[in-house]
């Protein structure tokens, strides 16, 4: 794993380490954590709390590994191009093209979501008319050059993060008794109901596939370090920086909302930040969530237009994909990259028009577990890459505390999540689902490319 400079001189240096850093905390702000949670509380009751701990745990575990090899070496195509380093072409091929499947599923599922609710809110207007329309104000801001997008990013991570503090300082002034409720409030919700672990341990597993999920969208600082002017510096400090406060941001809003609200409760699963701001009594309660959902929705949406078409942009570079999309504009974008993203979530968005409640569940059913698969490739490519560069000696920027005991048990962790969760009947149908589409993606890989696992070329992006 040589420490070089960055090869990928096409691509503009626009993003500051601010936006770096936002970009962290927002990609994991998203609307996993305010919708999905509920789902999460729902399976493992008030454990859902060592659920957030675990995958919390794993994903700064999983960022620092990350850290390490982008010091040493920046791409767009981030972990794709370090397996590709590690493993051999087909094992790049596979990460990139499983990531990229899953973003452009996800960014019609985000599109779709927000359309939802703006159509709500002015009827007169139909949904596709809204999908169309935040499709193409991000894709263009995408396309005006990777500032504006470090700009929109910005704004919308400064928007989520507000929200979530204000719902801690709110949620702590209730649990204080200094906002005044209908109902006494404690912590007594934490035991009661069927106790603290209603689901035992295959409930807590099975919540860490939901968790993992939200947590889904913080590798994109990976990729964005890649159009910094000091990517080794930038990652280093937003590991530092973000992941702690993510891990905060998260068990403390979880905290809140079971200690205020019971975990069977039917609102939780529905919404449970609206659950929880119904106890606090907060006027508007419903609209302030519903505007905050679709801030984060758009904001993942453009975050993901921006990671898939780098990934997409970094595969063709390295004659993984089509050569024609690694054409760059001059002002530094991968536009055909980012275009083909899109059109491909227009055709599912299209698809689920037509089908309506059949299309986008299967999808997202498929893609559901593709980051435990990707954070397990991370750890391994990590073991890999560090054990070649500390053989051969060489000294990393940046490197991983409690090598190898930590990658190795990283590994092991993930690995008895899976097998623990293969136990739910809903965890295993999507493990099972994403394992197909992974091992269709590599067979597929191999056939193409005949693959041969020499390549250890410190030019790859």
């Amino acid at each position: 794993m040589t420490a070089v400079k960055n090869t990928e001189a096409q691509l503009h240096s626009g993003l500051t380490q601010r936006q770096i850093s936002m970009m962290g905390l927002g990609g994991a702000i998203g609307a996993g954590l305010f919708v999905g949670s509920g789902q999460a509380i729902s399976i493992a009751g008030p454990a859902v709390l060592i659920s957030y701990l675990l995958a919390g745990t794993v994903i700064i575990v999983i960022m620092a590994m990350l850290a390490e090899m982008v010091a040493a070496h920046p791409s767009s195509g981030a972990f794709s191009t370090f397996a590709h380093k590690a493993m051999g072409r087909s094992a790049g091929s596979t990460l990139g093209w499983l990531y990229w499947v899953q973003l452009v599923v996800v960014i019609a599922a985000e599109a779709t979501g927000a359309a939802a609710i703006t159509a709500s809110w002015f009827p007169s207007f139909p949904q596709w008319a809204w999908v169309l329309g935040f499709v193409v104000v991000l894709t263009g801001a995408n396309l005006l050059g990777v500032r504006n997008y470090g700009r929109f990013e910005y704004w919308f991570a400064v928007i989520k993060v507000a929200a979530i503090i204000a719902f801690l300082v709110f949620g702590a002034l209730v649990l204080a008794h200094v906002i005044p409720t209908a109902e006494p409030v404690g912590f007594g919700n934490l035991g009661a109901h069927g106790g603290f672990a209603p689901g035992g341990m295959a409930g807590i597993a099975a919540a860490v596939l939901i968790v993992i999920f939200s947590f889904g969208g913080t590798e994109v600082v990976s990729i964005a370090a890649a159009e910094s002017k000091d990517p080794a510096g930038n990652i280093k400090r937003v590991v530092k920086s973000v992941m702690l406060r993510i891990l905060f941001f998260y068990l403390g809003s979880i905290l809140i909302i079971i200690a205020l609200v019971p975990w069977n409760d039917p609102a939780v699963v529905e919404g449970p930040f609206a659950a929880a701001l119904a106890v606090m009594h907060i006027p508007g309660v419903s609209l302030l969530m519903n505007a905050v959902v679709v801030v984060a929705l758009l904001s993942a949406m453009n975050a993901n237009i921006y990671g898939s078409s780098r990934m997409l942009y970094s595969l063709g570079q390295r004659k993984l994909a089509p050569r024609g999309v690694t054409h760059v504009t001059g002002k530094g974008v991968p536009a055909k990259a980012v275009i083909s993203s899109v059109a491909f979530s227009f055709l599912a968005v299209g698809l689920n028009w037509i089908w309506p409640d059949k299309v986008m569940p299967i999808l997202l059913n498929v893609v559901g577990s593709t980051i435990i698969i990707i954070w397990a490739f991370v750890a391994v490519t990590q073991l890999i890459l560090r054990r070649r560069a500390d053989r051969a000696g060489e000294k990393l920027p940046l490197r991983l505390w409690g090598f190898p005991g930590l990658s190795i048990a990283t590994i092991v962790v993930l690995a008895a999540i899976a097998v623990i969760a293969m136990t739910d009947a809903a965890a295993r149908t999507q493990l099972l689902l994403t394992g197909g589409l992974t091992l269709a993606i590599w067979v597929i890989s191999k056939i193409v490319l005949r693959d041969s696992s020499e390549s250890n070329d410190d030019t790859l992006v």
